[in-house]
């Protein structure tokens, strides 16, 4: 898997090589009303990317901390449920037995 992954990442790097030496002309971003940014294509559209994926990054470290969060809130319950029910047992079997059906009718 982790060969897989490096060959992804390299063909996707050697395609964002080849697309930037072809997209080298200057573009003009308009940010923030008056604020304008002059720089190649392919820089903007990079910059733009990662962007994109410092944002993925982020939101996914988000939601491995919110499925972290309510897989514990869950074990703290079952361990309550846990204890709880290893507490019945032991008043369960502190509790003197009751006589067996068949003692009853023997006497």
């Amino acid at each position: 898997m982790v060969q897989i992954n490096a060959v992804l990442i390299f063909a996707f790097c050697l395609a964002l090589v080849f697309f930037s030496l072809q997209n080298m002309e200057p573009a003009t971003v308009h940010l923030l009303g008056s604020y304008t940014v002059n720089y190649p294509l392919a820089v903007e559209l990079i910059m733009a990317m990662g962007v994109g994926a410092t944002l993925a990054w982020l939101f996914g470290i988000w939601n491995q901390l919110q499925r972290w969060l309510i897989a514990r809130r869950e074990l703290r319950r079952r361990d309550q449920r846990i204890a709880a029910l290893e507490k019945d047992i032991e008043q369960y079997r502190q509790q003197p037995s009751l006589p067996s059906p068949v003692e009853e009718t023997a006497r």
